[in-house]
């Protein structure tokens, strides 16, 4: 049996025993079926004495112990390095999970950040079938004239898309990118209306497009979340294109040979790095958005060792280095702060839930890609797990419905929570099935 001297007057004990928040703590903290003793838990005296009294000691205790909870949490979490940075953003792509950030909400000039959306649409294009990488796009006196950073093309010139894309990519081309825009919508501005619509389906709540390119310009901005976003969906919806950005060189022929270097440093200095794209202008400064892919053992499947990616964007450095540095220190941070762990694999029950009115008298719930987490690394072995849904569970239910909610603690602490779907559809029975349950539900 343990003890614990009392610490509060008696009458603030007994609201803080019952709060959801002291439960938490002392399951974190003591084992199993310990018994709490109060010694000397006399009736306090004065004005707490009072119903008012007491009423703000329980607020005083509540206060007091939600900040020990959060100081507690905050000491759990790794804090990440020092970026030289305006903001920045780093994402466990694998686990879904933000590891760290900074203003990562504030508005800014992406510079040519922005060609990742225009990338998007391109790859879409190509996907669907409405363009071919051997087409050729026609090079308009727009795209000749075009500032900064260029490919090279001349006016009269019919480039196929797959160079466009390279010149787009690996040097940032201004002209590639007016070409492709152009061939993809027609015109520039019909381009630059599909690019703010196509932001408003991925949910970029911070961003908005006057021009394919990223040349400043009043009202372009994004933010380093939003910048997140679609990178991440720029790599889950077009595997099979994003292989463009680990390009270190490429030059289309005739055109200047010192003009063939990816800017993307990282990709000559680590080799888990595959991409994505840096950006600058005056006002932006030097961005990047960089992602690195890494494998561990320990999300293996039957002798597989599948891959972890970090993504990380950092925006407003002070030169080409140093957006290389910051987010390179980011990366490295990322993955040695920070362990993944494979909780359940894709397609595993998590739990089986009791339906009623349906077909079926139980349904698996779970998640189809399974669920990893990105944990302070050594904590893996207090990681606990809870699943909440509401009751009765009623049919008809379709294949990847939300049915419940899977929260995750670690030391008693909630680290994430995450949507569990139906594994399967369960349809609703029939007329004598569903009587038979509404009479069961009434009685319970």
């Amino acid at each position: 049996m343990f003890e614990i001297e009392r610490k509060l007057p008696c009458f603030a004990v007994p609201a803080l025993m019952e709060s959801e928040a002291c439960k938490v703590s002392l399951r974190a903290n003591y084992p199993p079926h310990t018994i709490f003793i109060f010694k000397d838990a006399s009736p306090i005296r004065g004005p707490y004495s009072t119903p008012k009294g007491f009423e703000f000691m329980k607020f005083v205790a509540s206060c007091l112990l939600a900040i020990s909870l959060l100081a507690s949490a905050h000491a759990q979490t790794p804090q990440p390095p020092e970026i030289a940075a305006r903001a920045y953003l780093l994402l466990d792509v694998s686990a879904q999970q933000v590891l760290a950030a900074k203003d990562a909400d504030m508005q800014v000039e992406p510079a040519s950040l922005t060609k990742l959306m225009t990338a998007y649409l391109v790859f879409d294009a190509l996907k669907s079938g409405k363009i071919s990488l051997d087409q050729k796009f026609p090079v308009s006196e727009r795209a000749w004239k075009m500032p900064g950073s260029r490919m090279f093309i001349a006016p009269k010139m019919q480039v196929p898309v797959q160079d466009l894309i390279k010149g787009m990519v690996v040097q940032s081309g201004n002209d590639a990118t007016i070409a492709l825009a152009e061939g993809v919508g027609g015109d520039v501005p019909r381009f630059v209306q599909m690019m703010n619509a196509q932001a408003q389906v991925l949910g970029l709540k911070g961003t908005s497009y006057k021009n394919p390119e990223g040349l400043t310009e009043a009202g372009h901005t994004t933010t380093a979340r939003d910048l997140g976003i679609l990178a991440t969906r720029l790599m889950a919806d077009f595997p099979h294109y994003v292989g463009y950005y680990a390009l270190k060189k490429y030059r289309y022929p005739g055109t200047p040979a010192a003009n063939d270097t990816n800017r993307n440093l990282l990709l000559q200095r680590d080799p888990t790095v595959d991409g994505l794209k840096t950006g600058y202008t005056e006002a932006a400064g030097y961005c990047m958005v960089a992602t690195a892919r890494r494998d561990y053992a320990s999300l293996g499947s039957q002798g597989a060792s599948p891959s972890r990616r970090l993504l990380s964007i950092v925006l407003g450095t002070a030169n080409e280095n140093a957006r290389a540095n910051e987010s390179q220190k980011l990366l490295n941070w990322g993955f040695t702060a920070f362990e993944p762990v494979k909780l359940f694999d894709p397609g595993q029950a998590v739990v089986t839930a009791q339906v009623w009115k349906g077909s079926a008298s139980t349904v698996r719930v779970g998640h189809p890609q399974g669920v990893v987490l990105a944990l302070p690394a050594g904590s893996a072995g207090k990681v606990s797990t809870e699943v909440v849904r509401k009751e009765p569970l009623l049919a008809p239910i379709a294949k990847g419905q939300e049915v419940a909610t899977l929260r995750v603690l670690s030391g008693g602490v909630e680290v994430a929570q995450m949507p569990l779907q139906a594994l399967d559809a369960v349809d609703q029975a029939g007329i004598f099935g569903r009587a038979w349950d509404a009479l069961r539900l009434w009685i319970r």
